[in-house]
């Protein structure tokens, strides 16, 4: 385990670390030391003069003092290892986890990370800090009193070191039985996890469905299975602890009796005999403890070799010497990008030129937002290459390409903090003046006018206290303050009514000004304002031209847009721009 922790830690943590086991490791065997200055101790107090114990009490004494000493420091040492490693590690799993590619965050993922992130950390960082300590006592300083045993009376030594190989055995089958009920409560906790954050977000579908005043399943059904693989996990210790301790009793009992065989042989004396008891005693209690120890150093393991599996997950490959590009043209040449067994684009191409805006349509599921997370590099392509002013997103270093694009998404999501925090993310180092300017801009001055806090409102976790136009406004009023070259949209307007699309649209079109703009919709206003149109489906670009041109070609884009017009029985036609 300790090579596992290392390994997570790496170098800057690692020889802090390997200190603090060695001080540990000294400090172990400086009590089983201290236990065998007891033998003269006894041995004096029992014999014919007692005084002679006046000295081996005062080296004893000596002795704990020191022990004492060691144990502080090594015990501080763990402390503030483990709580530098926790702060550290929180750093470097978030820094980690914001460098994987958008694809690594599957079905499963958030659970399993508000797990880790959580109390899964806590205990593999707790490792120094509370459990190897004790873990490290618990199996040197019995063997250092076992060494003082065999040094004293070889017998009854050998009688003693023969417990080491059953504890041993005991613990690494108890090992083996565990490991598939930890994996198991593993997932279970992990699909809670999962099931509390989606009850906690279904909170609006379930009053509309009025079940306010029923017990959810999915989630009761996800507690019940982490108490059953609880009471597994449980059930699956107490073989090995209840061996353990019948181990340790049966090997004082053979002392006691060997002891009283060598003593009725004449070949040991009364005060031997105490005092070897004495000292198996007071291995006893370490050993015992192993049970608990080791259970918990189990599940720390298991949590150390997850975190392990999540920092080896590669993030997507930085270029050795990155290009800066110059120009803000994009272009797609024969794309093909493969999404687990389904393949999304099969050989497409296409450009945009610099300064001009390209709309993005066709039905659900054909990869018209995939489109602009290959822009992004969210993802890397199969085969072909995706260039943004004539060089590969992979040959640009991210910080530079990220710094090129502005993303508007159709599902915004606003820290828990106040509108000003979330729009200043755009460009951090901002003044108040540019940000008053682009609030203006999308019209984000008409929303923070009407609320009480103005610019100090907070918009609650993901911006749950405003709506779903007001968001829009402030991710716009975001892009508008990076004021980046390249624009992509992201169907932002599908689900707004009619006054917040024309708000949001007002803000759109200037934040589109003078930019290279790739935009998905399903309402036309904006494909209409496009320079060119591609139609995509099945992975192909089935049509592209203007919006004029594919209207008079009567092809696929010409049913859609006669689709989109046709109104629905009971509804209105779709109002356009002219």
């Amino acid at each position: 385990m300790i090579r596992t922790l290392l390994r997570v830690l790496g170098h800057e943590y690692a020889q802090a670390m390997r200190r603090t086991v060695v001080l540990m490791t000294m400090t172990a065997i400086a009590e089983g030391l201290s236990y065998a200055l007891l033998v003269p101790v006894l041995q004096a107090l029992l014999g014919s003069t007692p005084a002679d114990a006046g000295p081996w009490l005062i080296a004893f004494g000596a002795a704990v003092a020191v022990y004492a000493v060691l144990r502080y420091v090594s015990d501080l040492s763990g402390m503030r290892v483990g709580t530098t490693m926790l702060r550290g590690m929180y750093h470097r799993l978030g820094e980690h986890l914001a460098r994987l590619p958008i694809g690594w965050y599957g079905a499963g993922r958030v659970g399993e990370v508000s797990v880790m992130a959580g109390r899964g950390l806590l205990a593999a960082m707790g490792v120094a800090a509370h459990l190897l300590a004790p873990f490290i006592s618990a199996l040197v300083t019995p063997l250092t009193i076992v060494a003082v045993m065999l040094a004293f009376n070889w017998q009854m030594g050998l009688a003693a070191l023969v417990a080491a190989p059953i504890v041993a055995a005991i613990q690494s089958w108890t090992a083996r039985s565990m490991a598939a009920t930890d994996a198991e409560r593993h997932e279970r906790d992990k699909e809670a996890a999962g099931r509390v954050i989606e009850y906690l977000q279904a909170q609006p579908v379930l009053r509309a469905g009025g079940r306010t005043g029923e017990r959810f399943t999915l989630l009761d059904d996800s507690l019940q299975k982490v108490q059953r693989a609880s009471r597994r996990t449980v059930l699956a210790t107490l073989p090995g602890a209840v061996g353990l301790t019948l181990t340790v009793q049966a090997i004082f009992t053979v002392l006691l009796v060997l002891g009283a065989y060598l003593a009725l042989g004449g070949k040991i004396g009364a005060a031997e005999i105490l005092t070897i008891l004495v000292l198996a005693a007071r291995c006893a209690d370490p050993l015992l403890s192993l049970s608990d120890i080791g259970g918990k150093l189990r599940g720390a393991r298991s949590e150390l070799d997850r975190l392990d599996m999540v920092l080896r997950a590669e993030p997507l490959p930085e270029a050795p010497e990155p290009i800066q590009p110059v120009r803000h043209d994009l272009e797609f040449e024969s794309v093909t990008f493969r999404h687990g067994d389904r393949t999304v684009f099969d050989d497409v191409s296409l450009s945009v030129p610099e300064g001009q805006r390209l709309a993005v349509v066709g039905p659900s599921g054909a990869g018209k937002s995939t489109l602009l997370q290959l822009i992004a590099r969210f993802y890397d392509v199969d085969a072909g290459a995706v260039r943004v002013g004539g060089v590969d997103v992979r040959a640009i270093n991210t910080e530079v390409l990220m710094a090129q694009i502005a993303v508007v998404f159709q599902d915004v999501y606003l820290f828990d903090g106040t509108i000003e925090e979330n729009v200043r993310l755009g460009r951090p180092d901002a003044d108040e003046a540019e940000i008053r300017a682009v609030a203006t801009a999308a019209r984000l001055d008409e929303v923070i006018e009407r609320l009480p806090g103005g610019w100090a409102t907070n918009v609650g976790e993901g911006g749950a206290l405003l709506s779903g136009g007001e968001r829009q406004r402030v991710s716009i009023a975001r892009a508008l303050l990076k004021n980046a070259p390249i624009v992509l949209l992201d169907e932002i307007t599908s689900a707004l009514d009619p006054v917040n699309e024309a708000a949001v649209h007002e803000g759109i079109e200037r934040l589109m000004a003078g930019r290279t703009v790739v935009t998905v919709a399903h309402r036309m206003r904006t494909v209409r304002r496009a320079d060119r149109v591609v139609f995509l489906d099945g992975g192909r670009i089935v049509e592209e031209g203007s919006h004029d041109e594919l209207l008079r070609r009567g092809g696929r884009y010409a049913d859609f847009w006669q689709i989109s017009m046709t109104p629905v029985a009971g509804s209105c036609p779709l109002t356009l721009d002219t």
